[in-house]
């Protein structure tokens, strides 16, 4: 039986016992990135898009890069060390790994990847900004993070993501 995944209150608990500061702002929920473009001016830093990916051998992968970002889904297995080209993950196992669901997907989510499912991979060039935003497990609020306690995060739920060029 998978556990209940772990709620944004949860969270903030979690990056407060790791002393990590961050500020989450509620907003409609915002299902894609072009929905989330309103709400740039009250929420400054880096604007994270999530694409959850696995290779032929089930490996899953989640690709957090800069909103705007384009990546090349036909080559980006030679990056990240996927067995093969990838295609996008089941819902299922979304929830099953990361607990959340398609349209809320985030780097956060790392805290419900108990079994360590996922290879976590931020773009260079997102890690480029100060401040990361993401989805708290659900799209109807942002949370803002520093960069380097984004990173401190990832190692505090077990996983080290690689941190690579991979936008065109």
């Amino acid at each position: 039986m998978t556990p209940e995944p772990t709620t944004a209150e949860d969270l903030y608990r979690f990056l407060d016992d790791l002393g990590i500061r961050h500020e989450t702002k509620g907003h409609e929920p915002v299902f894609t990135v072009a929905e989330s473009v309103a709400l740039r001016d009250e929420i400054p830093g880096g604007h994270t898009k999530n694409l959850f990916v696995k290779d032929k051998k089930d490996q899953f992968f989640l690709l957090t890069v800069e909103e705007n970002a384009v990546v090349d889904l036909k080559t980006v297995h030679t990056l990240i060390g996927a067995a093969s080209k990838v295609s996008f993950g089941k819902p299922e196992k979304l929830m099953d790994y990361l607990g959340v669901i398609p349209g809320a997907v985030t780097v956060f989510g790392a805290i419900n990847d108990t079994g360590h499912n996922v290879t976590f991979v931020l773009d260079q060039d997102l890690m480029e900004h100060d401040i990361i935003n993401g989805h708290p497990l659900s799209n109807d609020a942002t949370t803002s993070i520093g960069r380097d306690d984004l990173l401190r995060f990832l190692e505090a739920t077990g996983h080290t993501p690689l941190v690579l060029k991979v936008t065109a």
